[in-house]
């Protein structure tokens, strides 16, 4: 057991769906691997009244729903303890201090404490500034406190949340929770790229042509209408998640794994980050919304016909962009991104083109030779594929392209663990590398919100793009005028080696 591991963790909306469907689940993989010791508890806390009995039933059945049964799960939900909980009331506040108090000395927790706010951002400020207020951030030991995304709206709302919770919690102590960052084939664009001599010195203008990220989604807006179409995909999706990942692929190499030196890095990458005017905006990004189409042999409703979702609406639905990063490594690669939903499959991809060489002497009339690829597959798959060229067996010299895969399908899948654990994980061993800090948070806003501006003034022709499409014709354009087109995701597909 890693030093300071106990710790009391308390989750606001501890009811909610994101507790029920990831955070119990991924406490459960902790406990279930000896990740957590004896000495910890959780206390969900949540408006709606439910007795200590009820919340440990409901915590077994979320973990039993996500992971099956499982022999041990009387021993795991005994740590659990709930208190219905009114935000914007100091009394529950302070009924929470004595239950946590009580709760710290019967485990032994050293006064260790995780604040994870699993609920509506706009609660975030009331509830960082009652802790600090009323006597909860005074412990012992270290305070923590993790928070979903959004993190604001904008760059204004997203500074003034900030100045709110630094009332309570440090920069260091603030842990900002991007799930992408936490998913395995992230975290191994930095492995990949630093570990191997064969492609570091070719990550570079000199031999990369442009990289493609795509994260396609299939389904719709679901029971989120009413949070959707006030934010869209590009404050969903591509501030942070897409930015986040373009980070990891574009930072220079750092001296150190150190959190610091790590976050230092890709702080330069957004500070890199050309600036788009507003009369450019529209050669740079495309925004869709998706009309009624066909998935998985089903007719699906256009987005305007969702549940609480404005019949007007000029929200997007899909963004595609590129994105260019001024400085000495990135001069002149696009990189470009594309995120939407209602499309043809789901699938979170990276897609590294390098540049031709100079002189194809192989080239065949009717088949021209394919550019070397590296494919990067997040999810749902997880893997990796090297796209090479090759003599093809029995002919002449005639090249064809060949595929070299790893696959974390098989032997690793068991042991890969979900982006939430792993996140937990690090929180509670006080490792912040895979959160996003500040800085990192204020550079994204201050790039998507001249996008934003510009989209939210000038009335979009929506729907653009049928479900079950990648998206609208005017995305294909934008890779068209540099010579480019998008790899198509359903083609890339990684093999299933072991």
């Amino acid at each position: 057991m890693e030093p300071n591991m106990t710790s009391l963790i308390m989750i606001f909306g501890a009811t909610g769906d994101l507790a029920k469907r990831k955070l119990f689940p991924s406490l459960y993989r902790l406990f279930e691997r000896g990740k957590l010791s004896e000495q910890f508890a959780v206390i969900g806390v949540a408006r709606r009244q439910l007795s200590n009995d009820g919340f440990q039933q409901s915590v077994k059945e979320s973990v039993a729903a996500a992971l099956g049964e499982k022999g041990n799960l009387d021993q795991f939900a005994s740590h659990f303890y709930y208190q219905s909980h009114d935000v914007s009331d100091s009394d529950s506040y302070i009924s929470l201090k004595k239950l946590a108090d009580e709760i710290d000395e019967h485990y032994h927790l050293n006064g260790n404490r995780i604040f994870y706010l699993a609920m509506a951002p706009e609660f975030f400020g009331t509830i960082a500034l009652h802790l600090k207020a009323d006597g909860l951030t005074d412990v012992t030991g270290y305070k923590r406190l993790v928070i979903e995304k959004p993190f604001g709206h904008d760059l204004e709302s997203a500074k003034e949340l900030n100045k709110q919770i630094r009332t309570a919690f440090s920069e260091e102590e603030i842990y900002r929770i991007d799930h992408y960052l936490g998913k395995e084939m992230v975290r191994n664009i930095e492995v990949i790229r630093f570990a191997n001599a064969i492609f570091e010195p070719l990550w570079n203008n000199r031999y990369i042509s442009n990289i493609q990220i795509t994260s396609s989604e299939t389904l719709g807006v679901e029971e989120r209408g009413r949070y959707y179409d006030s934010s869209g995909a590009l404050r969903d999706m591509l501030q942070n998640h897409m930015l986040q990942i373009v980070a990891l692929l574009a930072m220079e190499p750092p001296i150190s794994l150190t959190t610091d030196e790590i976050r230092s890095e890709k702080v330069r990458v957004f500070r890199s980050l050309r600036t788009i005017e507003s009369h450019e905006i529209s050669d740079y990004f495309v925004r869709g919304q998706y009309g009624e189409g066909i998935i998985n042999g089903e007719q699906v409703p256009k987005y305007r016909d969702e549940p609480m979702v404005d019949t007007e609406s000029n929200t997007e639905t899909f963004v595609a962009g590129k994105v260019m990063i001024d400085n000495f490594r990135w001069a002149g690669v696009p990189f470009y991104i594309r995120t939407g939903k209602r499309m043809e499959t789901k699938s979170t991809k990276v897609v590294i083109q390098f540049k031709d060489i100079p002189m194809n002497l192989y080239y065949q009339p009717e088949k021209m030779l394919n550019p070397n690829l590296l494919v990067i597959h997040i999810q749902p798959e997880e893997g990796l594929t090297l796209h090479l060229n090759a003599k093809q067996a029995g002919g002449h010299l005639n090249a064809q392209e060949v595929k070299l895969s790893f696959s974390n399908s098989g032997t690793y899948t068991m042991n890969t663990p979900e982006g939430y654990e792993k996140l937990l994980f690090d929180c509670m061993r006080g490792d912040a590398t895979n959160f996003t800090h500040w800085d990192e948070v204020a550079y994204s806003w201050a790039f998507v919100d001249k996008i934003s501006q510009v989209w939210a003034r000038t009335k979009a022709d929506f729907p653009n793009y049928p479900s079950g499409s990648m998206g609208p014709e005017a995305a294909d354009r934008l890779l068209e005028k540099d010579g480019y087109h998008w790899w198509p995701i359903t083609d890339l597909e990684v093999e299933n080696c072991r």
